[in-house]
């Protein structure tokens, strides 16, 4: 059976060492998202630097139908968090089962937008490897995208009742097995068919698969029945979908809005100059993404946390616990930043491999040694802006950063970097990029700056079993090292 309910605001454990207990498996199922992802590129791009490129570029093009799932769900861990925090955890199950129906919805969206994908690189004029390495990538993963959205989803729940580690186990062995497929499948070891790119989208497709039916297994068990009622309100809720949609969709829109960026300046701005800048841009991708994904995981866990204390009424604990998020986030990533800085070119070099000639790899390492240092110096940026996000979407408050992370990556990522692009040509790729560092820079001030003002403060979603606010702990924060404002 599931260990007992924590409490609701714990007086006398520091939010350091309680967030860390929470966070540990959330951070190190975020870690191994950028691995899986980071060991699978390397596979790729022994096939050559074109098919690296149509690979990442392939992803994006999914991720971007996807991606508004995966944006609407993160709020589904506020829903749950703040009724555990309320004292009425079994309302949560409805939120996971809703869930669950949504992503049945999305999947039959994401099979239809398959048949775009085609056309859309098409359109691009891509080097003709690099095209069908796109179309292959991004349609097969469209095809296959119910699994993953769906453990996405439900990972949400057992954020919100402060139980990740089984997703932390689902997410570890879902990835085992996608890239044990990838070495069979891109390659043709042990007599499987040699498949290339669409092998590895298969590899990825059988590990949500893998993924998801763990997560769903350890949902429905006794155990959690019996703690939580996960078997309950199974049928489709219009109440519930409409309290999913209703914080959830500026969430979607902001994921949406920054893939479709991010989308436009990988494949357009950034491969505009050539393959070996699309190759060196994507390596650079997926070192950040070893950096910032766990600064994610750190994120969800403030968003459990603060949406646990702000269900309890208890707000000043709730600010305490976001700050200290972003102080473990900004020394995570900030060991990146110099990581980025002293081994750059050997981390370069580590994809550079394989079909690439000599002047191809020395101009991939050219390039994505630049890249690296423009990315350490926007590391501690990234930290506050992704767990301040995070503590805002716990206490309720997703309109305003969703809007405000929509407008600023157009203005920065697509706006700056095409500008930057026309009118610094001879700063090639590295133009664009300075754009999308922009952005984060941006969003690191926007963040903090609408916690500390402090709406959040006034938004109330649940209230306590009681209908009664309980009195703030003896000791619910007390670091004057960081702003913390009772209410």
């Amino acid at each position: 059976m599931p260990p007992p309910l924590p409490s609701p605001t714990p007086a006398r454990v520091s939010p350091t060492r309680e967030l860390l207990v929470i966070a540990a498996p959330t951070v190190l199922t975020m870690v191994s998202y950028p691995l899986k992802q980071f060991i699978d590129a390397w596979m790729v791009g022994r096939l050559g630097p074109e098919f690296l490129a149509g690979q990442g570029n392939g992803a994006v093009a999914a991720f971007l139908p996807i991606s508004f799932f995966l944006g609407l769900f993160t709020v589904v861990n506020t829903w749950v968090a703040q009724h555990l925090g309320a004292g009425r955890p079994e309302r949560g199950a409805a939120y996971a089962w809703n869930t669950l129906w949504l992503c049945l919805f999305g999947w039959l969206m994401m099979a239809a937008a398959a048949g775009l994908v085609a056309p859309l690189f098409g359109a691009l004029r891509h080097d003709a490897v690099i095209e069908n390495a796109e179309i292959t990538y991004g349609r097969l993963l469209l095809l296959g995208s119910f699994f993953p959205i769906a453990a996405r989803g439900l990972s949400h729940y057992f954020y919100g009742v402060h139980r990740p580690t089984p997703v932390m186990v689902a997410t570890i062995v879902g990835n085992i097995v996608n890239l044990a497929l990838d070495w069979l499948l891109i390659f043709g070891h042990l007599g499987f068919p040699e498949l290339g790119i669409a092998g590895a989208a298969y590899a990825t497709i059988i590990g949500g698969m893998v993924e998801f039916s763990i997560e769903f297994a350890v949902f429905l068990s006794p155990a959690y029945h019996r703690a939580f009622g996960t078997r309950s309100n199974r049928r489709l809720s219009l109440d519930r979908v409409r309290e999913i949609w209703r914080l959830g969709w500026p969430g979607a829109v902001a994921w949406v809005n920054e893939l479709t960026c991010w989308a436009v300046f990988m494949t357009i701005l950034v491969g505009f100059f050539g393959p070996e800048h699309n190759a060196a841009g994507w390596i650079a991708m997926r070192y950040m993404q070893l950096s910032f994904m766990p600064a994610v995981g750190m994120s969800i866990a403030v968003t459990a946390v603060v949406g646990r204390c702000v269900g309890a009424g208890d707000r000043a604990a709730a600010a305490v616990r976001a700050w200290a998020g972003v102080r473990l986030a900004m020394i995570y990533m900030g060991v990146f930043a110099v990581l980025f800085i002293v081994f750059r070119e050997p981390m370069v070099r580590f994809f550079a491999h394989g079909a690439y000639t000599p002047e191809e790899q020395a101009r991939v390492v050219a390039i994505g040694v630049r890249l690296m240092i423009l990315a350490a110096v926007f590391q501690l940026f990234d930290a506050i802006a992704i767990v301040m996000a995070g503590a805002l979407r716990g206490a309720g408050d997703t309109v305003w950063p969703g809007l405000v992370g929509a407008v600023l990556s157009w203005v920065f990522i697509v706006g700056a970097g095409w500008l930057l692009m026309t009118l610094t040509p001879g700063l090639e790729s590295l133009g664009p990029w300075l754009g999308a560092a922009g952005y984060i820079i941006a969003m690191g001030i926007a963040m903090p700056l609408r916690f500390l003002i402090g709406p959040w403060r006034r938004i109330t979603l649940v209230r306590p079993a009681s209908g009664e606010k309980p009195a703030t702990p003896a000791e619910p924060s007390g670091d004057p090292q960081w702003p913390a404002r009772a209410d």
